[in-house]
């Protein structure tokens, strides 16, 4: 029996109430990931194919959101269920940023489409930010931001305008960024950034 004052270690101690163990305080954490494209944003695969889980040394996280198999750069892992609501949901208007590669030069009309909200088979997308970096004679650099989370979103959006995506980078959320990661690296998020993000997810 510990002595009032006695000081338990929460993570590993045998802490017990009224002859219960008491489960010890979940320690959080918070990854940002360069998916490389061939792995699938999940934990397990029942086909055996690549995951983000092996590309990190943890088991208990898991991907906040998902980028498709042949989409690549930033994502997040954490065991932090109420962080992965707040960035996920489309109610927090939670940014992300991709670079696109497409086919042909989209004009001003597809690029006002595509920040009206897009038509899509599951309904109408809301508004994204769009914008040129560099055209060329047969494909071009977009810059698009939305805050929804649709299954290939993105993908979809542009190929409804006519421009199918060659290539596909998610390079923000919010304004986090890859900072030097290359494809397959990760780093822990320091904790002035999980309280910025939370701080952009709007309640």
């Amino acid at each position: 029996m510990g002595l009032i004052g006695d000081k338990a270690d929460l993570e590993t101690d045998d802490i017990r109430l009224d002859g219960q163990p008491v489960a010890p305080l979940m320690h959080c954490i918070y990854l940002a990931l360069n998916k490389p494209c061939g792995y699938l944003s999940t934990r397990h695969d029942p086909q055996g194919r690549q995951t983000l889980m092996d590309l990190v040394p943890f088991e208990n996280v898991y991907p906040v959101g998902r980028l498709d198999k042949d989409t690549s750069g930033l994502i997040l892992l954490t065991n932090d269920g109420e962080f992965t609501y707040l960035i996920t949901h489309p109610s927090h208007g939670v940014d992300k940023t991709y670079l696109a590669k497409v086919k042909g030069t989209p004009d001003t009309t597809d690029l006002q489409c595509l920040r009206h909200g897009v038509a899509l088979d599951d309904g109408m997308t809301s508004p994204a930010r769009a914008r040129i970096i560099q055209a060329g004679p047969d494909e071009t650099l977009l810059e698009i931001v939305i805050h929804e989370g649709r299954k290939r979103q993105v993908r979809r959006m542009l190929a409804a305008v006519g421009h199918p995506v060659i290539e596909l980078c998610r390079t923000a959320i919010n304004g986090l960024k890859m900072d030097g990661l290359k494809p397959g690296e990760y780093r822990e998020l320091t904790p002035s950034e999980v309280i910025e993000l939370r701080k952009s997810a709007q309640v």
